[in-house]
C-alpha cells in the first residue's frame, strides 16, 4: 500500500502553490536558455575555428542551440503573455531533451557513430534539460523528461553497438575514444542520478511551500498567502475587466464550543471546516484560514450570486455533518456566518473589499447565525 500511494504521489498533480510557481520556473528557464544558447552558440563556432578536423559537430552544435534559440524566444514571448497551459512544461522539458537526442541521432545519419556515443559537447546537454525540469515544480515532468533522456540515449548507443564495430581498427587513431559499454552504462547511471536530484529537488520545494503557505491544522492556505493571492487575483480582474468574489466565513459560538468541550474540539471542528472547504470550490479558488476560527475564499470570475450559492451549499454541508471528538465518540454541530462582496461592485481595492465582506459576515452573526450575506441581502 505504501509503495502504490508513493507511485500516485509521484504522478500527482502539483500543488496550487507550486502550479503557480511554475510559471515563473518556466519564464526562468526560457531566460536561461536563451542566455545559455546565446553562449553555447559560440562554442560551435569556436570548434569550427580551432578544431577543422572535426565540422560536423560544429555544425550539429549550430543546429542544436539554434534550435533551442527559437525554442526559448518563443516560450519566453508566449509566457509574458501569461499563455501558460498545463501541458507547457511538459511539451518544453519534452523538446530540450529530444533536441540533445536528435542532434546524437544527427551524428549517427552522418555516419559518425563514435561521435555519437562519445560526444563531449552534446551529450551534456542532457544534463542540463534534467536540471531545468525542477524549475518546473512538477514531479510528472522530472519523471517525462529523465525518462526521455534515458531512453534515447540508450536507443542511440544501441543502435550504434548493433550497426557497426566500433572498436574495429579502421577507425583508429580513435578520436572520440574506444567503445565501452561499461563507461555507457556509467552515462545512464549519472543522467539517472541526475533525474532523481531533481525529482528530490521538486519534493524539497513542495514541502518548503506547505511549511510557508499552509496551516498546520486544516492544510488550508495561511493568511500571508491568501493576503498575496487576493492581490495577484484583483490585479488580474482588474487588467481583464472580470468579476471577482471574495468570502469570509466565521464559525459560529467558537469560543462557547472551546470552553465547553475544550480546545481539541475546536481543532476537530476546524479541521471538519476545512475539509468541507477544500471539497465545495474549484482549483482556480484559494481557500485559507484567516485566524482563529476565520476563514476567506477567493473566488476568480464569479458573480456573487453564483458564490452565494456555493457557500449556501457549504453551510447546509457543515450543518448536517457533526465533527466527530475523537475517542469520545461525541458529535458537535457547528454552523458558520458568511459575508461576501465582489469587484468591482463593492470595492475596487483588496483591503475595502475584504472590509466589505467582513462587515457582511458580522451583519449574518446579528441577524441570527447559520446564514450568508451578500450584496441583495443588505439592509438598506
Amino acid at each position: 500500500m505504501k509503495v502504490k500511494n508513493f507511485i500516485l504521489s509521484l504522478w500527482s498533480r502539483p500543488d496550487p502553490v507550486l502550479a503557480q510557481a511554475a510559471v515563473s520556473g518556466e519564464l526562468l528557464v526560457a531566460k536561461i536558455r536563451l542566455g545559455l544558447a546565446s553562449v553555447l552558440l559560440s562554442i560551435p563556432l569556436i570548434d569550427s575555428l580551432f578544431f577543422p578536423d572535426s565540422p560536423k559537430e560544429a555544425i550539429v552544435g549550430l543546429s542544436l542551440t539554434g534550435a533551442t534559440f527559437i525554442l526559448s524566444l518563443t516560450v519566453f514571448l508566449l509566457i509574458s503573455r501569461e499563455y501558460n497551459p498545463p501541458w507547457m512544461s511538459f511539451v518544453t522539458s519534452a523538446f530540450d531533451v529530444s533536441l540533445v537526442t536528435a542532434a546524437l541521432a544527427l551524428f549517427i545519419a552522418l555516419q559518425e557513430p563514435h561521435t555519437a556515443v562519445n560526444s563531449k559537447v552534446v551529450f551534456e546537454g542532457y544534463f542540463l534539460a534534467i536540471a531545468g525540469t525542477s524549475l518546473r515544480y512538477d514531479k510528472r515532468v522530472c519523471i517525462t523528461a529523465g525518462l526521455l533522456a534515458l531512453g534515447g540515449y540508450l536507443g542511440i548507443v544501441s543502435y550504434a553497438a548493433t550497426h557497426w564495430d566500433l572498436n574495429n581498427v579502421k577507425y583508429a587513431p580513435y578520436e572520440y575514444g574506444l567503445f565501452s559499454w561499461a563507461a555507457q552504462v556509467s552515462r545512464l547511471i549519472i543522467m539517472a542520478t541526475a533525474s532523481g536530484l531533481s525529482l528530490a529537488l521538486v519534493f524539497r520545494s513542495q514541502r518548503l511551500l506547505q511549511l510557508a503557505t499552509r496551516d498546520p491544522l486544516t492544510g488550508l492556505f495561511n493568511r500571508a498567502y491568501v493576503d498575496d493571492r487576493l492581490a495577484v487575483e484583483l490585479s488580474r480582474a482588474r487588467r481583464y475587466g472580470k468579476v471577482l468574489t471574495i468570502a469570509v466565513i466565521d464559525a459560529d459560538r467558537f469560543k462557547l464550543l472551546n470552553d465547553t468541550h475544550g480546545h481539541l474540539a475546536g481543532d476537530a471542528v476546524l479541521r471538519k471546516i476545512g475539509e468541507l472547504l477544500r471539497d465545495s470550490f474549484r482549483q482556480s479558488d484559494t481557500a485559507g484560514r484567516y485566524g482563529g476560527e476565520e476563514f476567506v475564499v477567493i473566488l476568480p470570475e464569479t458573480e456573487i450570486e453564483a458564490a452565494q450559492q456555493k457557500l449556501e451549499f457549504l453551510r447546509q454541508a457543515l450543518a448536517d455533518s457533526p465533527a466527530h471528538l475523537g475517542s469520545s465518540g461525541e458529535e458537535v454541530r457547528v454552523t458558520i456566518s458568511a459575508g461576501l462582496a465582489s469587484f468591482p461592485e463593492d470595492a475596487q481595492h483588496a483591503e475595502d473589499l475584504f472590509a466589505v465582506a467582513d462587515e457582511r459576515m458580522f451583519q449574518a452573526k446579528r441577524e441570527g447565525r447559520n446564514r450568508i450575506v451578500a450584496a441583495a441581502m443588505m439592509a438598506s
